[in-house]
């Protein structure tokens, strides 16, 4: 019955859904990205400490308690998409996301408003948080319930929209580090890319406001429960869910913060991170879909489980390459291989997520295991990569954490076949 229905919606109105998934989830983390490559700047105007990598330390806190949020998001919005739809809850995401957008585009900075800034710049990062949190599993499930012949395909749009994301906000960033001065960039033009975020939430609001609700969704009996649901029949698939993420949030913050990494530590100029940034972003856009479509046809587990075991093994000697030569090139060429490896493991992952768990509890154990996986290991990436950065005094530690997620979301491959997933 779902299948059929679905069939008759046409190809159509399947495009109009990636559309709408899309362009709300670039907004949803065009925000996240530009605060990270700005984090020195929002560090010295909003957290002066009188020590660089103190700010840097805490602006990086900052950007990480926000994914503490994402728990509660995912739990109070993603029951609702199960009762009232993914519609209902990925419009009511982005409404969310605006507002904490606009707060940080207009915010005064520590010499204006003293403390009353840093906590503006905490509160619109915690109602962002609460936002996103939902915003992956309504999303998720609304790509993944367009067809489910091609489910690794249309879901893949899930990651490839980030990819999307990362090429808008770095050539924003590209742009503005080559034509402003360092003054100039301190006193507005950080605030360009949170205003360009504005204007581009009514378009995204407008887009999900006037599409169609799954025929998946539509064709089953909602739970009235789906939380309870979710932790009482799928207290492993959740597990095994949250795993699989680890590797996909922590690669994601970690070509987020190799930003900062590459200026701080490697000493090349700004436009040069943001161009590899650019150069991964365009990466994931273009071969996420077809690792998708790839997955529709010999499964999910093979390519994903063969791209963690490879960045598992090649990253720490990446790494040491770019700290040996630390040149605009090899950063270019090490990127791409990030971003290489992170497209083939996310290709079908959205899929395989998806079908880890049934319809009438989709959202609800989507939110939940992405959401706790961020916060726990995603989040604080560019925190904790500082952090060790600080400690050890090498520059290869990043990729030790990466080497630890990678692990992780290998072991959650396994146990996904364990489960039945192929």
């Amino acid at each position: 019955m779902a299948v059929a229905a679905i069939e008759a919606a046409g190809p159509q109105a399947r495009w109009r859904a990636v559309a709408a998934a899309s362009i709300g989830n670039a907004l949803e983390w065009f925000d996240f990205i530009v605060y990270g490559f700005f984090a020195a700047i929002i560090a010295k105007l909003f957290f002066p400490t009188g020590s660089d990598t103190l700010s840097l330390l805490l602006v990086f806190a900052t950007f990480g308690v926000t994914f503490f949020m994402r728990p509660f998001g995912a739990i109070v919005i993603g029951a609702y998409a199960d009762r009232h739809g993914r519609k209902a809850a990925f419009t009511l995401t982005i409404v969310l996301m605006m507002v904490g957008t606009a707060m940080i585009a207009v915010a005064p900075t520590y010499a204006t408003i003293g403390v009353f800034a840093p906590i503006l710049i905490v509160a619109a990062r915690l109602l962002q948080g609460f936002s996103a949190g939902a915003e992956f599993g309504s999303a998720t499930a609304f790509l993944a319930e367009q067809n489910p012949e091609r489910r690794g395909f249309f879901a893949s749009w899930q990651f490839a929209s980030q990819g999307l994301t990362t090429i808008l906000a770095t050539a924003i960033g590209a742009m503005l580090t080559t034509t402003l001065t360092a003054d100039q960039m301190s006193a507005w033009g950080w605030r360009i890319p949170f205003l360009f975020g504005i204007l581009i939430g009514p378009v995204a609001y407008y887009i999900r406001n006037n599409v169609e609700e799954t025929p998946e969704f539509r064709a089953i009996e909602v739970s009235e429960a789906p939380l309870r649901e979710a932790f009482s029949e799928a207290k492993k698939r959740l597990l095994v869910a949250f795993g699989a993420v680890v590797l996909c949030t922590v690669g994601m913050y970690t070509i987020l913060f190799m930003a900062t990494f590459a200026s701080r530590q490697l000493g090349l100029p700004p436009s040069a991170a943001f161009t590899a940034g650019l150069l991964t972003g365009a990466i994931q856009l273009a071969l996420i879909p077809i690792f998708g479509t790839l997955s529709d046809r010999i499964g999910r587990l093979p390519i994903s489980a063969i791209s963690a075991a490879l960045m598992l093994v090649t990253i720490y000697p990446l790494f040491a390459w770019l700290t040996m030569s630390p040149t605009i090139q090899v950063l270019l060429i090490v990127q791409a291989i990030m971003g290489f490896l992170l497209a083939g493991y996310m290709g079908g992952l959205a899929a395989l997520l998806s079908e880890l768990f049934p319809t009438r509890m989709r959202t609800t154990g989507l939110s939940i295991s992405y959401s706790f996986a961020v916060a726990v290991f995603g989040g604080f990436a560019p925190f904790i990569n500082s952090w060790l950065v600080s400690v050890t005094g090498s520059n290869l530690s990043p990729s030790l954490y990466l080497m630890l997620a990678a692990a992780i979301s290998f072991c959650a491959l396994i146990a996904a076949r364990a489960l039945g997933m192929r």
